[in-house]
């Protein structure tokens, strides 16, 4: 059984809740409608983080008589719930970014404001390098996800703080709502291909070009055996892959050679994607019934 990854979760929220103080004594401090901006994504993270938490909780509970595949798609809600707060985040930044831009303002205690955004940054970084190795190695969408929102919070960071900074050297006020307008357009960026990703997870999508071709690379060495397959179909369900095939045997072989061989194969293909759920289906080589049920819809029988 893979580990529990709710620890990363909190962690994750341990990091939103930093930098929320951070960013927003960053904020009170100067003034400056960017930094408050890169505070306001930080509540996206701490919501985002509590609902990856809650997801991560339901993902990890065992299948059951009505959740036979297990619960690991709640992942999914988690990523596209994170990315609709990021949209409306992004909203409310370019909201505030345009009123600053109509009604300049002068920026105050800017040196003592950056460098507590620099050390919020910081903070983001090194929780966002931790969840996403973690991510990555277990396969979850919710961490990887959570990753990829506090680095683009990083960069976005960067650049807020370097608009303020101009804005404070040359006096050119505008640079710190225009800078604002940038991060907002980044952030629907982002939020856009988390609900797409997210989406994908919850229309089945295929594994990933580069685990379908370890998964023919494996079964080449059975075809190798006079061994043939078709309707490989797979599927991804937050950190669990599932794949499904037939296979077709000669026909005179027992119960029992076909199923040791479904077996090997089974196992082989467990090796080439480790996270991935497979199950087989024996046909006979010979009977042309065994091609009719390639595709999904199989036509009614004659």
């Amino acid at each position: 059984m893979s580990p529990s990854l709710k620890p990363y979760a909190w962690l994750s929220v341990a990091a939103a809740l930093a930098t929320i103080v951070l960013k927003g004594a960053a904020w009170w401090f100067t003034g400056s409608v960017g930094l408050l901006s890169d505070a306001l994504e930080s509540l996206v993270n701490l919501a985002g983080a509590l609902m990856a938490l809650t997801m991560l909780s339901v993902a990890e509970t065992p299948a059951d008589a009505r959740h036979s595949y297990g619960h690991g798609k709640a992942e999914y809600f988690s990523s596209a719930f994170e990315g609709a707060l990021i949209l409306l985040a992004a909203g409310g930044i370019g909201y505030a970014a345009v009123q600053r831009l109509l009604q300049p303002q002068p920026l105050e205690a800017v040196d003592v404001g950056l460098a507590i955004s620099v050390l919020a940054s910081v903070i983001n970084l090194l929780t966002a390098r931790v969840l996403m190795r973690v991510g990555k190695a277990h396969h979850s969408i919710t961490l990887e996800a959570d990753a990829h929102h506090l680095m683009t919070d990083v960069w976005t960071s960067a650049g807020v703080i370097l608009g303020v900074a101009l804005a404070w050297s040359s006096g050119w006020l505008w640079l710190d709502p225009a800078i604002a307008l940038l991060v907002a357009a980044n952030i629907v960026w982002t939020g856009w291909r988390l609900l797409e990703r997210s989406t994908a997870g919850l229309m089945d999508v295929a594994l990933p070009d580069a685990e379908l071709a370890a998964l023919e690379r494996a079964l080449d060495g059975f075809r190798a055996h006079g061994l043939a397959f078709h309707a490989l179909r797979t599927r991804q369900a937050g950190s669990r892959a599932f794949v499904s095939l037939h296979v077709l045997v000669p026909g005179q072989w027992t119960v029992q050679t076909g199923h040791d061989w479904a077996e090997r194969i089974e196992a082989a293909l467990r090796a080439a994607v480790p996270r991935a759920h497979v199950t087989t289906h024996l046909e006979p080589l010979e009977d042309p019934a065994s091609l009719a049920d390639a595709t999904l819809d199989r036509p009614p029988s004659t």
